[in-house]
């Protein structure tokens, strides 16, 4: 049996290791302080969603799928809602869509600006493909570790890891948008004496919109994909009913929370995907 030498061996993990250590120890008040605002921020939304009568949110989600689909998938999406909350599971849920939100949130005001720095930039471009090839190959698993070093446990390294693994769409379709505008518009746009942040904002932003819109779908999709994972570390919600259905091995409380995470999941997926249309159609 073959063994590879040991004098090619090459210990990656522990020079890692060493730098989360190092962030760790010279960087605490930083952390300590943003894990303070995230948790913060996440409290606030979380809060405000288990306040709203369960009423309300089914009137508001039955509204804004009419408004932006049909009445048609308003009821349905109405009825998915009202069935999570016959299963027990509407405040876990409302848990859930609060970490998910402040993970989306994050995570696009972290990735369109990067997003349009890389479409500006080739060189840019260059040093980041191969970072978002592994973050989005990396088992999301591993996101956890970090998280539970940088920060305590709980809702924070849950938000930490899911911004993590949800991110580089929303870096990678801003910068394919923005790419993807009329070099003719653009030229038009600068002959007319516009500045190159006066073009961004009023051409190529807009020219772009559908395709960041896309990556707004695809970033929120990834941070539904983390839930489960998140309570690992802390979070609450249904993700976290999965994790127990599963020690436990309870098919019933299993076979809930999982149709409830799959609900959400259509529910956000469809009406993200048809705010992109409507951008897309609108040009």
């Amino acid at each position: 049996m073959s063994k590879f030498p040991e004098t090619f061996q090459f210990e990656l993990g522990k020079y890692v290791e060493g730098f989360v250590d190092w962030l760790t120890l010279n960087y605490e008040e930083f952390f300590d302080a943003l894990s303070d605002g995230i948790l913060w921020v996440l409290l606030k939304i979380q809060n405000f969603l288990l306040w709203m009568p369960w009423i309300i949110v089914l009137l508001i989600v039955f509204l804004v799928a009419w408004r932006i689909k049909s009445w048609k998938s308003g009821i349905i999406y109405t009825f998915m809602l009202f069935i999570i909350g016959t299963f027990g599971l509407w405040d876990e849920m409302m848990m859930t869509l609060a970490l998910i939100l402040t993970s989306v949130v994050i995570s696009l005001v972290i990735g369109i600006p990067i997003g349009i720095l890389s479409a500006y930039s080739d060189r840019l471009q260059a040093v980041l493909k191969p970072i978002l090839d592994t973050m989005q190959t990396m088992p999301s698993f591993v996101y956890l570790i970090p998280a539970i070093m940088l920060f305590p446990l709980g809702l924070v390294p849950a938000v930490f890891a899911t911004t993590i693994y949800a991110v580089p769409p929303a870096i990678r379709l801003t910068d394919l948008g923005i790419r993807g505008v009329s070099k003719e518009i653009v030229e038009a746009s600068h002959s007319f004496g516009a500045s190159t942040l006066q073009t961004l904002i009023k051409v190529e932003l807009p020219q772009a919109l559908p395709t960041i819109m896309a990556g707004v779908n695809q970033t929120t999709m990834m941070a539904v994909a983390m839930v489960v994972i998140a309570s690992m570390v802390g979070a609450k919600g249904v993700g976290l009913n999965v994790l127990i259905a599963v020690n436990r091995i309870d098919i019933a409380m299993g076979t809930e929370a999982g149709l409830a995470i799959v609900f959400l999941a259509i529910i956000i997926d469809r009406l993200t995907q048809a705010v992109s249309k409507r951008y897309k159609y609108s040009e």
